[in-house]
């Protein structure tokens, strides 16, 4: 279907219809803003009451890497447009689809099936961006056992990597799978965590070198149509972030940069979604010291760290996100420098509560995102809190600080 040339009303036979697979809290935000520009939102998840489903128009269960389950899913409902907002999908078949259609059906996905694929498989990412694009990374290799990883970073498979490094699945997300070896003796226990916690179980993992690194960022890239009619590059402020363990638990907007680093970091971000191309939102993640840039990893799709822009943007990740898979045009100004703070499960619970959530709207300038999964674990995410300032700092300090204030309690 392409651009949207109008949108049509939900619900009727002139729907413009949307379909999102994957509805945890970031797709729950994309739904409510393609809702506000009147789009029909089809969510599907692999549980019936994942927070986005709570919002969509209608929903489906379904075990997302699961090809044929998704492809009689796509020819029933009829999208306009898929949404990817998971890694873990069956992308061959959206490849297939976006080359063959289904049923006479051809639906766009967003950003493209291909950058769907690339982009969940985090070889297929690093070989586009180092060995395919150029770019700047840090050393790596891949390894399928226990002792490929060993030669890997001792250097018996020349030239070692070395320690420190980090080893992850090659398909993982939220850090999951992911440890820090610093010595011979880290390395089996490495092996294992990463083939008990890969996003679909034993398998390939990726060995990267260490890299000494000033600071992390997120540069949400939107690529919409600009002025020209044509596909453009857009960027919002860098967001700094801290990840304890590959998880995102902090993030602030505006993240201080050189100008030649922050010059870099547009450069590559415009690189590797120009490659992948489409239209959306893209989470690039890089690490900085002093001038120096490296690209790590990309998201086709709203990013959690960019929960900040909930409170710093006059357009969030999300609406910007919704604006560009329609065609619509785009606005990445900063309103207000700002900061997010996770609020974790804190214990393992079906059906929680939370407590002190007016204790901590009491903190200057701060808001609460409660995202209403289901069940807890003691390190699922469960909410953010966001907060502004004239600073940065003071902003993190206000975030953390009604973040501490909420406490989720058991429900009964």
């Amino acid at each position: 279907m392409g651009i949207m040339n109008r949108i049509g009303t939900p619900l009727s036979p002139c729907a413009t219809r949307v379909m999102l697979l994957g509805c945890g809290e970031l797709g729950k935000e994309v739904i409510i803003a393609l809702q506000r520009l009147g789009c029909e939102v089809i969510g599907v998840d692999r549980y019936a009451d994942a927070p986005g489903m709570q919002v969509a128009h209608r929903g489906h269960v379904v075990a997302m890497t699961d090809g044929a389950a998704l492809r009689a899913l796509i020819e029933r409902e009829k999208p306009h447009l898929v949404v990817p907002e998971i890694e873990a999908i069956a992308t061959a078949t959206l490849v297939e689809i976006e080359r063959d259609g289904v049923a006479g059906h051809f639906p766009e996905f967003i950003p493209t099936a291909r950058a769907a694929q690339l982009t969940m498989n985090r070889e297929g990412i690093r070989r586009l961006a180092a060995e395919e694009l150029g770019l700047p990374t840090s050393p790596y290799k891949f390894a399928d056992s226990l002792a490929e990883l060993q030669a890997a970073i001792d250097g018996s498979d020349k030239p070692g990597i070395g320690y420190p490094c980090v080893v992850k699945p090659v398909m993982s997300s939220s850090g999951k799978g992911q440890s820090l070896v610093k010595t011979p003796a880290d390395v089996q226990k490495a092996w294992d965590y990463s083939q008990a916690a890969g996003r679909t179980g034993a398998g390939r993992v990726i060995v990267e070198g260490f890299i000494d690194f000033d600071y992390e960022i997120t540069l949400l890239t939107v690529r919409a149509v600009g002025e020209s009619g044509e596909v453009e590059t857009f960027f919002c402020e860098p967001i700094g972030h801290v990840q304890v363990n590959g998880d995102y638990v902090e993030s602030w907007q505006p993240m201080a940069m050189t100008p030649a680093a922050l010059q870099k970091s547009r450069d590559i971000a415009r690189a590797v979604t120009g490659n992948l191309g489409g239209r959306g939102i893209f989470g690039v993640e890089l690490f900085v010291k002093g001038d120096a840039v490296w690209f790590s990893e990309v998201s086709p799709r709203p990013h959690d760290t960019g929960l900040v822009t909930l409170a710093t943007q006059r357009l969030s990740e999300f609406e910007l996100h919704a604006r560009a898979i329609l065609g619509l045009p785009v606005d990445t100004s900063l309103r207000r420098p700002g900061a997010s703070a996770v609020i974790y499960g804190g214990l393992a619970e079906k059906g929680i509560a939370f407590e002190g959530v007016a204790e901590a709207m009491q903190v200057p300038e701060s808001d609460l995102r409660l995202f209403g999964k289901p069940e807890s674990f003691v390190k699922r995410r469960m909410g953010v809190a966001v907060a502004n300032a004239d600073t940065t700092d003071e902003a993190r300090q206000r975030a953390k600080l009604a973040a501490s204030r909420v406490k989720p309690v058991k429900g009964n």
